[in-house]
């Protein structure tokens, strides 16, 4: 089963989702190892602003490893001749071989400059966006995320994935949930059926409520979706690619992971390790592999003080040494496939003054809507 992004075959049809502080190169790397490179793993988001303004924090993530392959990309802007100028870059830079558009944040930092998940609304900007952007990317595919809309009276995505195919986007995600949802109640996989029969030139992948392999399988046989995008459902597993592509190419059944603590703990140092080699600062490194630590360790016993030890490391040695102190021997814990990570939802998404009143008008996004910050 292979998933086609322009000239690029993805098979198994399974994409990493990008997340802020997650999908940094370390963590694409142990993915990639426990997928055996099959599949396909998209940097953490970059804001177009920053990658043009050559931002020295933006340029350490666009750092892919030399065995990445395609290298892929996400981009978040709200002003289409950034947008452009990111694109015709990545392009005369050879800095990517895919690239991704994000409209699909919920974050109301972003939904209130009228950014990420509300801009879709704006069905001309949106079109105007995705026309720069597929018009520099010469032969790279351009491809878009998005959720649904909104709220449930303010739905887009049907609209959007319309527009998207009308100005050449090569393929489509759809995050089963509006802006209001968040991460809260369950993702709708029916809209991402209706999208795939909206859109029937491209590919269309679906995203939402991924929290194993089983899931993916299904996700694809009850909406005829061409691929899946997994986030939330890696965190602290990065070898659910292994039991993706178990269930796609070999049958999987019986044959999924299920990791003993020891074993855990041996992932869980080597993440650390390679994200001092990445920062080139082992303690630096140590620090940002601090809030993987819950997702790794869910479901295992392990008692509230080693818990908060292991939340404060600072070092390779510390962090091994506690979890040497750990009964490693403890096996999978039952039911720690489930939900991870953000899963609250809200009811009211802030948007700039009068955003709603005519989704056809030529507004602007304010340059502020353009912030470090990922999801959908």
């Amino acid at each position: 089963m292979t998933l086609q992004i322009g000239p690029h075959s993805v098979q198994p049809p399974v994409v990493l989702a990008p997340m802020a502080g997650i999908t940094n190169a370390p963590f694409r790397t142990l993915c990639r190892e426990f997928s055996g490179g099959k599949g396909l793993f998209v940097s953490e988001m970059i804001t177009t602003r920053a990658l043009v303004e050559r931002d020295a924090k933006t340029m350490r993530l666009i750092h892919f490893d030399g065995t990445e392959k395609p290298r892929s990309i996400q981009l978040y802007g709200v002003d289409p001749v950034t947008v452009g100028k990111a694109v015709r870059m990545i392009v005369d830079e050879d800095l990517a071989d895919h690239i991704d558009l994000n409209f699909g944040c919920p974050v109301p930092k972003v939904t209130r400059k009228g950014g990420g998940s509300a801009l879709p609304y704006k069905r001309n900007l949106l079109r105007s966006i995705l026309r720069e952007a597929v018009g520099n990317a010469g032969a790279l595919p351009v491809t878009m995320k998005m959720r649904k809309g909104i709220d449930d009276d303010h739905i887009t995505y049907l609209d959007a994935g319309r527009i998207a195919v009308e100005e050449g986007v090569t393929a489509i995600a759809l995050h089963g949930r509006t802006a209001a949802q968040h991460y809260g109640g369950t993702a709708d996989w029916d809209a991402i059926a209706r999208l795939k029969e909206t859109v029937p030139e491209i590919p269309v992948l679906g995203n939402g409520d991924i929290w194993s392999a089983e899931d993916a399988v299904r996700m694809m046989r009850e909406t005829g979706c061409d691929g899946v995008v997994v986030g939330r459902g890696c965190l602290g597993r990065p070898w659910l690619f292994g039991d993706l592509v178990a269930a796609f190419e070999e049958g999987g059944e019986g044959t999924y992971a299920q990791p003993t603590l020891r074993e855990v703990a041996r992932v869980m140092v080597r993440h650390a390790e390679l994200l001092g080699q990445w920062l080139e600062n082992e303690e630096r490194g140590v620090i940002d592999f601090r809030k993987h630590v819950a997702w790794y360790t869910k479901g295992f016993s392990i008692g509230s003080e080693l818990r908060k030890k292991l939340a404060i490391t600072s070092s390779l040695d510390e962090l091994d040494a506690l979890l040497s102190e750990l009964d490693l021997d403890q096996p999978w814990p039952i039911g720690a496939d489930g939900p991870r990570g953000r899963t609250s939802g809200r009811n009211r998404v802030v948007l700039p003054d009068g955003w709603l009143d005519d989704p056809y008008d030529c507004a602007a996004v304010s340059a502020d809507a353009e912030l470090d910050t990922s999801g959908g």
